[in-house]
C-alpha cells in the first residue's frame, strides 16, 4: 500500500519535475517588435521553433521599446527571480549608443547583467548592435564592447543582431530603424545557430 501510494505521489509530481525551462529574452525594440504585431516578432517566432521541434523551452520576451542597459539593469535582479530562466539573451545597447552614451556605462550595466544571470546558473547570449558610420571611431568601440563583454564574461556571441536585414531597405518599416514582420523570420535563423549549443 504504501508502495502505491509512493508511486502515484510520483506521479502527480511528474508535471512539475518535467517542466518546460525558459528562455528569458532582454531588449529593446528590436526585439519587442515595435510597428508589428507582438506574435510577429523573432522572440515569438522562436519560441513557436521550440515547440515545433518538441524542445522542452518556453521564450518569455521582457523586451521593451526604447529600453536602455541602465533600464534592463534595473529590471534584472528581479526578472530572474520571477522566471528562473535557463538562457538569457541580451538584446541591448542600441539606444544607449544612438544616444552617445558613455562606453563605460554602457559595459558596465551589460557586465552587471551577465553576472546576475551567471549567477543564477543561466546560460547567456550576447547579441549585439552596429552604429551607422557617422558615429565615427565610437561606433567601432561600442560594437567591440559586445566582443569583449563576451570574451570576458564566456558567454556566447551573436556580434550584430540584424546582419541579415541590414542592408536590406525594403525588410525595414518607414522610419529605417526597425524590421519588418517579413524580417523576424531572417533574424530568428540568425540567432538561432549561435543559441543551439546553449539547449542543453
Amino acid at each position: 500500500m504504501r508502495l502505491v501510494l509512493f508511486l502515484f505521489a510520483l506521479f502527480l509530481a511528474a508535471p512539475s519535475a518535467i517542466a518546460a525551462k525558459t528562455i528569458m529574452v532582454m531588449g529593446d525594440s528590436l526585439s519587442a517588435g515595435y510597428g508589428i504585431r507582438p506574435e510577429q516578432a523573432w522572440p515569438s517566432l522562436l519560441d513557436r521553433r521550440l515547440n515545433e521541434k518538441r524542445l522542452d523551452y518556453n521564450v518569455v520576451n521582457l523586451s521593451i521599446s526604447g529600453e536602455t542597459t541602465a533600464g534592463g539593469q534595473s529590471r534584472m535582479v528581479e526578472a530572474i527571480r520571477k522566471y528562473q530562466p535557463s538562457i538569457v539573451i541580451l538584446a541591448l545597447g542600441s539606444n544607449d549608443g544612438l544616444r552617445g552614451l558613455p562606453l563605460g556605462q554602457i559595459r558596465g550595466n551589460l557586465d552587471a547583467m551577465v553576472d546576475s544571470a551567471k549567477k543564477s546558473g543561466a546560460r547567456v547570449l550576447v547579441a549585439g548592435m552596429r552604429l551607422p558610420p557617422n558615429y565615427g571611431p565610437y561606433a567601432d568601440q561600442f560594437l567591440q564592447s559586445f566582443v569583449d563583454i563576451a570574451k570576458t564574461k564566456q558567454t556566447a556571441l551573436l556580434p550584430f543582431l540584424l546582419e541579415p536585414v541590414a542592408t536590406r531597405a525594403d525588410l525595414f518599416q518607414a522610419d529605417q530603424l526597425h524590421p519588418t514582420a517579413e524580417a523576424q523570420p531572417l533574424l530568428l535563423d540568425h540567432v538561432w545557430p549561435k543559441l543551439q549549443p546553449l539547449l542543453k
